[in-house]
């Protein structure tokens, strides 16, 4: 599967993002700069975490409108895989990719922690490798990762399943609205969540459980 990651300025999760997909993917990701107009010939494309244009203005908004980002919504728009990751996740919601917002954690502060998410009921490829109900674990790391849309915008959500992941019960840590750590578009081939699974793929630093994340689109594309 070729991917590539998209580079902001204040982006600072890009080398862990492309670490994390050559150890899946075998090959290593191309790095794309906000600044371009085409993405290159890739299935999967990555909106990495970090600090976007310093945060100013709201989490993503800049960023949202970086040249690159008219071309993502056009291809997302027609299948092609997205995945955001933190900052991520905050840009696709700016850009209309994804319902909802994210806002400052209801603490104001910023968490760093190991946490476990429980797998929501989206039909999404990038669950492909996983179970409804499985708990994984995944780094916490983000100051506005509170998951937040209108009661009708929530409901509608929650009824075409595009709740992909949810903080586990009692670990909700900023707020979400009904614990949601991750959401999928209708179609289930954009996926944002708060959580990082760049940093959950090796042994040594506590889990290995975002790989699964990684392969879904694969294993989707295999029949799994």
């Amino acid at each position: 599967m070729k991917s590539a990651v998209v580079v902001f300025p204040g982006s600072n999760r890009e080398r862990d993002m492309v670490a994390a997909l050559a150890k899946i993917h075998g090959t290593k990701p191309q790095l794309v700069w906000h600044g371009d107009t085409t993405l290159p010939d890739v299935d999967l494309v990555v909106l990495p975490g970090g600090f976007s244009y310093g945060d100013y203005l709201r989490c993503g908004a800049i960023a949202a409108r970086s040249p690159i980002m008219a071309d993502i919504v056009a291809k997302a728009q027609k299948g092609l895989h997205v995945l955001g990751v933190c900052n991520g996740f905050q840009i696709l919601t700016e850009c209309g990719l994804l319902p909802g917002a994210l806002l400052t954690n209801e603490r104001t502060r910023f968490i760093c922690r190991q946490g476990t998410l429980v797998v929501g009921e989206s039909d999404s490829p990038f669950l492909a490798g996983l179970e409804p109900g499985q708990e994984i674990s995944i780094p916490f790391k983000h100051q506005s990762g509170r998951f937040f849309a209108p009661p009708e915008m929530l409901e509608e959500i929650e009824s075409r399943g595009q709740v992909a992941f949810r903080y586990a019960p009692g670990q909700n840590p900023n707020g979400s609205l009904n614990d949601i750590a991750g959401i999928t578009n209708e179609a289930g081939n954009v996926l944002g969540l708060m959580p990082h699974p760049e940093h959950a793929v090796e042994a040594f630093s506590g889990s290995t459980d975002g790989l699964a994340i990684f392969r879904g689109p694969a294993l989707a594309g295999a029949g799994a």
